[in-house]
């Protein structure tokens, strides 16, 4: 889930609520033994790493999307699994840029046309042991987002994705 804007800054007084309503829905999966999974986008990889640890139960995860990192301007998917690798449970395979107006998001493109280095990021999974799913997103409709997961498919098997 995208939990809608975590507070960055500790001192905000939005922060101490808003993690506690956190943990209030996290502590209700726990205890039916399901995971809570955090999106990346919309913060940094510190403050959900933050939010992870002073909430401090074992059921969270990320589902890593890689293109909300840059189209939020939060981070680089790459950099960002030196802080959230171990909690990486799935990924979005969705490409973006990063915002260029002050005022509007980046934008999602198809995947191998943005700024997100896939090659590079499926080797940095291998190297940290993520064995979870890749789920291709295209958030557009109609024909053009049929042609672009067949060719995102075409481009995982290249990569070294088993699909399936």
């Amino acid at each position: 889930t995208h939990c809608g804007f975590i507070p960055e800054n500790l001192t905000d007084p939005a922060y101490p609520p808003v993690v506690e309503a956190i943990g209030e829905v996290a502590r209700y999966c726990a205890d039916r033994g399901l995971g809570f999974w955090f999106e990346t986008g919309q913060e940094t990889p510190v403050v959900l790493l933050r939010t992870i640890q002073r909430i401090g139960l074992g059921n969270f995860g990320i589902n890593l999307d890689p293109a909300n990192l840059l189209m939020y301007g939060k981070a680089n998917p790459i950099d960002a699994l030196d802080i959230l690798g171990p909690y990486v449970r799935n990924i979005h395979v969705k490409d973006g840029l990063y915002p260029t107006d002050g005022d509007r998001l980046g934008r999602e493109v198809p995947v191998g046309q943005g700024k997100v280095d896939f090659p590079r990021l499926i080797a940095r999974l291998g190297e940290i042991g993520f064995d979870g799913d890749y789920i291709i997103e295209r958030e557009i409709g109609g024909e053009q987002q049929i042609r672009d997961i067949q060719r995102t498919i075409a481009d995982l098997h290249r990569w070294g994705v088993a699909t399936g």
